[in-house]
């Protein structure tokens, strides 16, 4: 599988986290569009590097099932992320995403 941003996943990275804090993606959907769209890895590969099974990294996608803090972090770490706390109420959100300088 090829990846669709070959040249900047950085930027792909940041347009799916934008899409995800405004609400228009799920973590499961982030996930999957990370994975396939920016490193071009099947659900197979991706789950056997992680160390989780593909059925759980299936469930993460479909946002399914229940899984552990350990296992999300697990499947988020080789993208960069992890998991944390952040306010559910969008106007809070923006303002705790404002850069510092």
């Amino acid at each position: 599988m090829r990846s669709r941003y070959p040249d900047d996943p950085e930027a792909a990275l940041v347009a799916l986290l934008r899409k995800l804090y405004a609400g228009d993606l799920t973590e499961g959907q982030l996930l999957r569009s990370l994975r396939r769209d920016v490193l071009g890895l099947s659900q197979t590969r991706y789950a056997e590097m992680v160390g989780i099974s593909r059925r759980t990294l299936s469930d993460l996608e479909r946002d399914t099932g229940s899984v552990t803090l350990e296992v999300m972090n697990r499947a988020f770490k080789p993208l960069g992320l992890e998991v944390s706390l952040v306010p559910r109420k969008r106007s809070l959100l923006k303002q705790a995403l404002i850069p510092i300088e």
